[in-house]
């Protein structure tokens, strides 16, 4: 495939996303998006670089699941002082997020090969991860990366009554300690994410405003088997070896570490004060800017020099990158953020980036506050 037609993609979205009752309508481009493509093009033209099937993807793929391998195999039938378990259980919960940012987020983007077989593979690693690969792919890529960081439309901000991410959702009373309490109730997302939200997402077929058509055929067949395998490595395997109380605070452990890095990671590239939350038009459900524009404006970089970061979270403190090329492997986001963030000066667009990770967190932590103070 010629570089260029590798990148003749939809920017917005892998899949068409599922109209809600009223579909949003983001206002023709002023030339953009046209022009960034063009310039990412010809990187891709003059390094001789391909955008995805990358020997280097492959090979940090086989250490970051030898890695979940090794971590689970040494915790289950090896570990017997108590800190051993603590310190492979941390261990083995670095390492299922690791495979969450790397593996299954390219392969669910399709941005992992050229062969669809192969994106899927690594798209299952999810399933095995105790979430679903299907609904995960309706979610993130079809709404949250077609409507970043609109209420009522992108699930990925909405927490329910227990948090207030964005200016437009109703504040409640104890909304003004949620800077302090969110960060600990980060960490119980994965144990809600196994047991309840895919299984309530299936039944109920809708995910918040959108219609979502339930798993059929060989995707219900992966959706059961992949939770089947989980459950049996989370808690039937070990509990033939080990006290069922000791299983389940061990399994929580290591979800929490999961929870935490996951939440925080995305919370860092969209809910923190360089983000913005625009809303569409009441008379015409038009959003103000075009699609491309509107990933720039909703998305925030963090930490781009820190090397080791961008490699254990797959490149996702390049957010913007990665909302306008979710197809492209998260190894090239470094190479195209400079190209990127030129193209939105010359067209006037604000790129917003923190430099470091910490600064990212303490951003984060001043918008909760913000969002939970009466207006």
């Amino acid at each position: 495939m010629p570089k260029s037609e590798a990148l003749a993609v939809p920017l917005a979205m892998d899949r068409p996303a599922p109209p809600p009752a009223a579909r949003l309508k983001f206002t023709p481009g002023d030339g953009f998006d046209v022009e960034l493509r063009r310039r990412v093009d010809a990187y891709f033209e003059s390094t001789g670089q391909t955008p995805r099937d990358i020997p280097r993807m492959y090979f940090k793929t086989a250490v970051v699941l030898g890695w979940m391998a090794a971590s689970y195999v040494l915790l289950v039938f090896f570990a017997a002082a108590w800190w051993q378990v603590v310190l492979l259980a941390l261990s083995l919960g670095l390492a299922v997020a690791a495979v969450g940012f790397n593996v299954q987020h390219d392969g669910n983007h399709r941005a992992y090969s050229n062969h669809r077989w192969v994106n899927r593979l690594a798209a299952m690693t999810l399933d095995l991860l105790g979430g679903s690969s299907y609904v995960w792919s309706w979610k993130h890529n079809s709404i949250h990366h077609s409507y970043a960081n609109i209420t009522g439309h992108d699930d990925d901000v909405n927490l329910g009554p227990l948090g207030r991410l964005t200016p437009h959702q109703p504040r409640r009373l104890f909304h003004g300690w949620q800077h302090f309490y969110l960060w600990i109730l980060y960490g119980f997302l994965p144990v809600k994410w196994h047991w309840f939200d895919d299984f309530f997402v299936v039944a109920k077929g809708r995910i918040g405003e959108y219609p979502f058509p339930r798993p059929t055929g060989w995707d219900l067949v992966t959706f059961i088997t992949g939770r089947a395998i989980f459950f049996t490595l989370a808690l039937v395997i070990p509990v033939w070896l080990h006290p069922l109380w000791v299983v389940l605070l061990v399994y929580a452990a290591i979800a929490y570490v999961e929870g935490v890095l996951l939440a925080v990671v995305f919370q860092l590239a969209h809910c923190v004060e360089e983000a913005e939350f625009p809303m569409p038009a009441l008379d015409s459900a038009r959003m103000p800017t075009g699609w491309a524009a509107h990933q720039v404006q909703t998305t925030v970089d963090f930490a781009r020099k820190n090397r080791w970061l961008s490699w254990y979270i797959g490149g996702l403190n390049f957010q913007i990158e990665h909302h306008l090329f979710p197809q492209v492997c998260h190894l090239h986001y470094a190479s195209l953020a400079p190209i990127v963030e030129q193209t939105c000066k010359d067209f006037g667009l604000r790129y917003a980036s923190n430099p470091t990770f910490l600064g990212g967190v303490a951003s984060h932590y001043r918008w909760l506050r913000r969002m939970g103070r009466a207006a």
